[in-house]
């Protein structure tokens, strides 16, 4: 599987546009007319105020507060970049802000405090604890980390907990459960060796011996060898809590028939002859990032009877801090915990660790690529199993709520676990699905404007990310010196430029095209000049040989005058069953609107025809159909001639007898409005629609274009559908990104 690669200047114009860093704030409530304000501020915000001075825990109610996490640092030990400072660490704890939002819709602000003195930061954090629900620490170095999070969980009435340390040690101890689960050990038994004694290392095998290991079986091991009682060389009394009285002095020594080892220090600490001495089916977790202890291949041709697991997205088994700390904060913030203790990562870990044995969701294997399946390569979940929202935080709450950290705690569960499941934005395991199905496929993409900045580098993207072959249908020269100008001077030499002047198809595309187009009107020169000096037409022709696996033009010319020219080589028609598709992305819906731009004025056959191919769509998406035919009118009322066609679709798809939901003729509320739909008891739809099918072309391209710019909706497509190639055309105001999403959609052949 191609690696991704991300470029610096990549990482810069991501994190610069649309507009600088990774988050802003929007209001929840009406801001517009004198009377919201009032509300909101004076002088109806003292009825709150007033509320909470007498009873505090009513901020829970009438804040954000019950959702807020605060992100903080100090910026000295940043990634694996070391002391960067408060400031140059602000990327790291937006990005952990935002990945709050995205895992666990938990809202998130960071805070970068410019001290390293230990009171201070205590103090300040201290402080801030009337705004928050819990506190995230991040990229803080050991040993003051251990000093700050003591004093504040102390000190402070709301969670507070260090990701480096405990993020890791959860994920550690559920795959460590699965792992001695599958090699029929119990965690009392065995012998565990960690090597790393700064903060991460030090929580794993604390958290370990909260489940159970005994502290006589686990031997930590820092540079200078193994921790032993009566070490004085670079102790200090978070290492001497874990000293062992021991012989062992060298990690060498303590692997010698250990069963477990744990690894957050640095590449290349194990090797294969540490591997070879432990006892049978070991289990390795070399976490050291960006590369293990040892690689999963080098440990496996010593002992193919190992269990591994690194800090690596690419080899199995992941150690994904991202699997803890969103869940681990939902479930607290959810029952307005005073801490997040033991219990609660370790019913975090245990949660973690019983989804993994269960059978993966339909959708997970199809965004891997492959069946994931419980054993030796699949011991701990991945970050996209959608199940995670609804099974992980009630497990922690249920903990906290057990042990007393509940303020409130909750009643129904069950409604609890629904709650969570609506929380989620469903759009975005779609896409992360279609990523990865494209990267699966390796499809050489064929960019049809080689001569637009915008094309070019969506084109670099696509063979970066490591989708597949980029082909550019351009210049040599005029390429070079965009991509130049774009700041992507080394691009060219990755990408592959063709035109007509270097293809040696060029005859063969003449000679079809020719077949194809003579009874047109269209003589020899007619054709030269399609094939040679139309880029569109020259890109669907090498599509049509199968010289790329699919298309993806429409950024430079208006999508109709694109269409007639893909109709030269394509049956990209009406009378062909075509019909295009887009998709609107808004408030974690995600709904399809057609025919946008292949039917001017359709009938009720040509209805039912792009209600199926909507449905087609929607299914590759990985989405149940759901079709509406929608008009102004609901099920025959006001009676109107236009909107018969629509009613009369759903009659030829009752002819027809397909397999997926449809419904009409209904308006736009009565379609997507589950509440609207409960007055209409016998309509066929199961819930709201998903699928638009509107009168005509017009009405489909108002209704995105006002989605685009009133609602801010993100708009993919159109897609066309029903055609012999995979063509994706994109919009003339399109992104480098939106045709990035256009070309993927194409690797997926969707529609």
């Amino acid at each position: 599987m191609s690696k991704t690669r991300v470029t610096p200047e990549e990482a810069l114009a991501f994190h610069l546009e649309p507009t600088p860093g990774k988050f802003e704030v929007t209001a929840t409530v009406p801001m517009t007319t004198q009377r919201d304000l009032s509300l909101a501020y004076s002088p109806g915000v003292a009825v709150p105020c007033e509320a909470i001075s007498a009873d505090p825990e009513t901020a829970y109610d009438y804040t954000n507060k019950g959702n807020l996490v605060a992100v903080i640092s100090n910026g000295t030990a940043v990634l694996g970049l070391g002391n960067l400072g408060a400031l140059a660490s602000k990327p790291v704890m937006e990005g952990k802000a935002v990945l709050f939002k995205r895992f666990a819709d938990v809202n998130s602000i960071d805070i970068e405090l410019d001290t390293e003195d230990t009171d201070a930061f205590v103090d300040a954090v201290k402080l801030m604890g009337p705004t928050f629900g819990g506190i995230n620490l991040e990229d803080i170095k050991a040993p003051e980390c251990f000093i700050i999070e003591q004093r504040l969980k102390e000190e402070m009435d709301i969670p507070v907990f260090h990701d480096d340390q405990h993020g890791t040690a959860v994920i550690c101890a559920a795959g460590l459960l699965n792992a001695l689960k599958l090699s029929n050990k119990k965690i009392e038994d065995v012998r565990i060796v960690l090597n790393g004694a700064g903060a991460a290392g030090i929580a794993c095998l604390e958290l370990l011996k909260a489940m159970g290991a005994k502290h006589q079986n686990c031997i930590m091991c820092d540079t200078k060898g193994v921790i032993y009682q009566g070490r004085a060389e670079g102790m200090n009394q978070w290492k001497s809590a874990h000293a062992v009285a021991t012989d062992l002095r060298t990690l060498e020594d303590a692997m010698k028939g250990a069963d477990v080892f744990l690894g957050v220090s640095v590449k290349g600490a194990v090797t294969q002859e540490m591997v070879a001495s432990m006892a049978d089916d070991p289990v390795i977790f070399a976490m050291a990032n960006p590369d293990p202890e040892i690689t999963p291949e080098d440990a496996h041709e010593v002992r193919p009877d190992a269990i591994v697991a690194t800090g690596r997205s690419d080899y199995p088994n992941q150690v994904n801090n991202v699997l803890g700390f969103p869940y681990l904060f939902r479930g607290a913030l959810d029952i307005n915990a005073r801490a997040i203790n033991d219990e609660m990562k370790i019913a975090c870990a245990h949660a973690l660790a019983n989804l993994a044995r269960e059978d993966v969701p339909d959708e997970v294997a199809l965004a891997y690529g492959k069946n994931l399946t419980f054993g030796r390569d699949y011991i701990i979940p991945t970050p996209f199993d959608p199940r995670l929202i609804y099974r992980v935080p009630p497990a922690v709450a249920q903990a906290g709520m057990n042990t007393g950290a509940a303020r409130r705690p909750i009643i129904d569960m069950e409604a609890y676990e629904l709650s969570l499941k609506s929380r989620m934005d469903p759009t975005a395991s779609i896409l992360r699905g279609i990523n990865a199905r494209a990267r699966a496929n390796q499809a050489r993409m064929i960019f049809a404007e080689g001569d637009d900045p915008r094309v070019l580098r969506a084109a670099v993207m696509y063979q970066r990310a490591g989708l597949g072959k980029a082909l550019v249908v351009g210049r040599e020269d005029d390429v070079k010196s965009k991509l130049e100008a774009a700041g992507l001077d080394d691009a060219h030499r990755e990408i592959e430029i063709v035109n007509a002047a270097n293809t040696h198809h060029l005859e063969t595309y003449k000679q079809f095209l020719y077949e194809r187009l003579h009874r047109r009107g269209f003589d020899a020169q007619d054709i030269h000049r399609l094939a040679a000096r139309d880029r569109h037409v020259f890109s669907a022709l090498m599509l049509q040989h199968g010289h790329g696996d699919g298309l993806v033009t429409g950024a430079t010319r208006k999508s109709a005058h694109i269409l007639d020219r893909i109709n030269h080589v394509f049956d990209a028609d009406k009378d062909h069953g075509v019909a295009g598709i887009t998709a609107l992305l808004h408030k974690g819906r995600i709904v399809f609107i057609a025919d946008t731009i292949v039917n001017e004025w359709p009938d009720e056959q040509d209805l039912a025809n792009i209600a199926e191919r909507g449905a087609t769509v929607a299914q590759n998406m990985g989405l149940e159909p759901r079709v509406a035919f929608v008009s102004f009118s609901t099920f025959g009322y006001p009676v109107s001639e236009r909107a018969e066609k629509m009613a009369k679709a759903a009659e030829v798809l009752d002819q027809r007898g397909v397999s997926f939901e449809y419904e009409g003729e209904m308006t736009v509320d009565v379609a997507l409005n589950s509440l609207a739909q409960e007055a209409y008891p016998f309509s066929r739809l199961s819930g709201p629609a998903n699928i638009l099918i509107v009168p005509a072309r017009h009405s489909a391209s108002i209704s995105v274009k006002l989605m685009q710019e009133m609602a801010g909706a993100t708009v993919i497509g159109p897609i066309l559908a029903g055609v012999d190639g995979s063509i994706q055309i994109c919009s003339t105001v399109s992104t480098a990104n939106d045709i990035l999403n256009m070309a993927v959609l194409a690797a997926c052949k969707v529609g």
